[in-house]
């Protein structure tokens, strides 16, 4: 199969970036994370992608709470979404399988699918317990402010794999 192919099913897929927390327009990372998710919207549309959005959640909470946190990522997002946690306990996958998980994905034809960066102190029960997949950026520690800049490169990355641009070298 050829990873440009349009989708087999027509509808086409939806990706949202999830993050608790707001980023400054200002902040590095949300200058990185809009200009990642913008050439991916770009370069995904012809592939099957409908859009690629930023959501940030801001519970306003008084203090990090995982659980009311993830009830709110949950009360925020379709019911019929497949969600991916990014987590320091999730699997490692590599940015061709991601890319093809992708494609699976939007061929099955899935309309949504979230890629959820938790708050500081990580995802609560919930979340985890409703994710569909649970990937790691391998064992060290990153800031979450970081790991959506980098959720969003990779998202950007997959659909670069799938167009068969030079953006990724082997």
């Amino acid at each position: 199969m050829d990873w440009r192919d349009p989708p087999r099913s027509g509808c086409g897929l939806n990706l949202t970036l999830a993050a608790i927390g707001r980023l400054k327009p200002n902040e590095p990372e949300y200058i990185l994370t809009q200009d990642w998710l913008r050439r991916a919207d770009q370069a995904g549309r012809p592939l099957g992608l409908r859009g690629v959005r930023h959501l940030e959640l801001d519970p306003k909470l008084p203090q990090p709470d995982r659980d009311k946190e993830a009830a709110a990522f949950l009360a925020n997002l379709d019911k019929a979404a497949l969600v991916v946690a990014l987590d320091e306990h999730g699997a490692n996958m590599g940015s061709v399988p991601f890319s093809a998980q992708l494609i699976q994905w939007r061929d099955r034809g899935e309309r949504e699918v979230v890629l959820a960066v938790g708050g500081p102190d990580g995802h609560g029960e919930a979340l985890l317990r409703a994710a569909t997949m649970t990937l790691s950026f391998g064992s060290w520690t990153w800031p979450h402010k970081l790991a959506r800049a980098m959720a969003a490169e990779q998202i950007y990355r997959a659909i670069s794999i799938m167009a068969g641009t030079p953006y990724h070298r082997v």
